[in-house]
């Protein structure tokens, strides 16, 4: 979303402080938009500063904690970038609303890279605008925060889908207890692609070819896989993003039944894989059957921005 600048507000008592808000941004371009003072009568300040700051924040899972005791302990936030600008001296805020104009230059310092907003659950990247306004000694200084949204240019190279043809059958399962207790079952289709861009919809198709026992529930889960660590240890977890049911009941036998997927912005990203972190991608087809048996096939993802 080139070019596009952000806006936004927050109201804070008397005297407000607004700022740009939410608003996707590509590396290597300009984060811009206003301050805006909201005053009912003239104010009298110290200086407004804006700072923006962009960290990765790592954590790990409770059942990892005492594994990783050491690497627990030593986790700090991993800073990507970090830059600080006065918007105005010290002096005095007329009653009324006033805007100041501010620019920071998104480029990421030294060997640093900037990597696209995620929110997940043991690694998050955030990049946020911070505005403070100085006040005296006697009064409150003001201060309001707002995140805005980080994508990674657009690569030049193409991606060329390669579709993903699959077979479940008892047989094809790996518990081989399980497999005694199933139902006979054939279920066959495809995937378009498994390397995705984040921008498009996971696309294919699915059939039930015969059951014994007739399908309760067909669903789509998309999982990420985080990985965090050091020369300690690493730990992976997989947690759930969103669940889709695409089928519900018996469905008819050899009928084709589409498969559809937006990746949700904030919770995927490009597939990532650095030195303390990795970001993955899955997703897991999972039929259940009116007697509740479940079965799940799983298929590694990899997302990527063109």
């Amino acid at each position: 979303m080139k070019g596009r600048r952000s806006r936004g507000s927050s109201p804070v008592s008397q005297h407000s402080v607004r700022l740009a808000s939410c608003a996707a941004v590509c590396v290597q371009e300009t984060v811009a938009g206003v301050v805006l003072l909201a005053c009912k009568e003239a104010l009298q300040h110290h200086g407004i500063s804006l700072n923006m700051e962009g960290l990765v924040n790592l954590q790990l899972s409770s059942k990892s904690v005492g594994v990783f005791e050491a690497f627990y302990n030593s986790v700090k936030p991993i800073p990507l970038i970090s830059s600080n600008i006065e918007v105005a001296k010290a002096g005095k805020v007329p009653a009324g609303k006033t805007e100041i104009p501010f620019e920071f230059p998104l480029n990421a310092k030294g060997n640093k890279v900037l990597y696209e907003t995620y929110h997940g659950v043991f690694v998050n990247i955030q990049y946020s605008l911070r505005c403070d306004l100085k006040r005296s000694l006697l009064a409150k200084d003001l201060s309001r925060s707002c995140e805005f949204i980080v994508h990674c240019q657009p690569q030049n190279s193409k991606v060329v889908p390669t579709p993903v043809n699959f077979t479940i059958t008892p047989d094809t399962l790996q518990d081989v207890h399980e497999r005694k207790a199933l139902p006979k079952f054939l279920i066959r289709g495809h995937l378009d692609a498994t390397n995705c861009l984040i921008s498009q919809p996971l696309t294919g198709e699915l059939e039930v070819e015969n059951a014994e026992v007739p399908v309760k529930s067909v669903e789509l889960q998309l999982v990420r896989v985080e990985t965090c660590g050091c020369a300690e240890g690493y730990a992976r977890d997989a947690t759930e993003i969103q669940n889709i049911q695409i089928a519900e009941g018996n469905v008819c036998h050899s009928f084709p039944i589409p498969i559809y997927m937006v990746f949700p912005r904030l919770f995927t990203c490009p597939t990532l894989e650095t030195t303390n972190f990795k970001v993955e991608f899955e997703v897991n087809i999972v039929v259940v059957f009116q007697d509740d048996h479940l079965i799940t096939e799983n298929f590694p993802l990899k997302l990527c921005r063109v």
